[in-house]
């Protein structure tokens, strides 16, 4: 009788583990929270971002889920949408401009956080440190010195007699309060007045532009933002319109119509977030990750709007353009 429990017992203890590694649920598939500034229909940074994701061979729905939240280009909405991700106990957190990263960061202290593309991450204390970033958060900044001395410098060859210029910019936006002091500086250095047109709804847009209107710039910059994007099509209309030549900060603006941009390639940004990802999701921590600033740089011409506006563009400025919109 003994020996015959006996050997029951070793039957039972053989099948354990077994029995547990059944029980044993799947591995997780990560979760990643996108919390998005700008409207749904934007998805050419967004697609960016996917494909690095794929590169790195992460399949949606299989090795990593997303979820997106829009705040269509509203920054009062970030907040709440922030602290959704954050119920929801997603992995990483990713998302873009000043007022995103600043929503997540308010959100939380523990998940990580990846920005795509920040403003100026560093004085808008996003982070403490480019080298060495510190909490729970890093990504890629759009910052890169002499960029409004630069902008400045490629309306000078397509308007050679400018004599006064405007910035339009949301001016909630903390991470473009030093864009616009740069370029005023920039501005100050070139003998060149400068006109502040900040705006941070619609209704101070369009009082903008009856300013504008007023004040008849010979020229104006316009900020890359979820801001002005959301407005995109009233702020083309209004230059076009008033026939003010425009440099934008987005090429998205002269593929839509605008006279010329330049500034950083920002869909590459995305697809380099794909990497930051990649490395917290194997276990690096953000403070570890140092942000990135960008080296690449996209001048893009529309020669139609040119013309329309009765501008000459420079040969040499037409060969040193990145993309020519003819």
């Amino acid at each position: 009788m003994r020996r015959r429990e006996f050997i029951a017992a070793l039957a039972g203890l053989a099948l354990c583990p077994v029995t547990t590694r059944a029980q044993q649920p799947s591995r997780k598939i990560p979760r990643i929270g996108w919390l998005v500034p700008s409207p749904r229909a934007e998805q050419d940074n967004l697609e960016e971002y996917r494909r690095g994701m794929q590169e790195l061979g992460y399949a949606e729905g299989r090795t990593v889920e997303t979820k997106y939240l829009y705040a269509e280009g509203e920054p009062g909405r970030l907040d709440k949408l922030a602290a959704t991700l954050v119920t929801e106990n997603v992995d990483i957190i990713v998302t873009f401009s000043t007022p995103g990263c600043l929503a997540a960061k308010r959100a939380t202290t523990i998940i990580p956080i990846v920005f795509a593309a920040s403003s100026d991450p560093l004085s808008t204390g996003i982070v403490t440190s480019l080298g060495h970033p510190g909490g729970n958060i890093t990504g890629l900044s759009v910052m890169a010195t002499d960029l409004s001395a630069k902008r400045l410098e490629l309306l000078q060859m397509v308007v050679p007699s400018i004599h006064n210029i405007a910035v339009l910019w949301d001016s909630s936006n903390p991470g473009m309060a030093l864009r616009v002091r740069e370029t005023k500086l920039a501005a100050e250095q070139l003998n060149v007045a400068f006109l502040d047109s900040g705006a941070s709804d619609l209704n101070g847009l369009e009082a903008s532009f009856t300013a504008l209107s007023k004040q008849r710039p010979e020229a104006l910059l316009v900020t890359a933002e979820p801001f002005t994007r959301l407005h995109r099509d009233r702020i083309l209309d209004f230059t076009m319109k008033n026939r003010i030549p425009t440099i934008y900060e987005d090429g998205g603006f002269v593929r839509a119509g605008g006279l010329i941009s330049y500034g950083p390639n920002i869909p590459s940004l995305f697809h380099s977030a794909a990497g930051y990802v990649d490395k917290i999701l194997k276990g690096a921590k953000p403070a570890d990750l140092p942000v990135e600033q960008p080296t690449k740089f996209l001048l893009i011409i529309n020669v139609k709007t040119a013309k329309a506006l009765n501008l000459e563009i420079p040969p040499t400025l037409l060969a040193r353009a990145d993309e020519v919109i003819e």
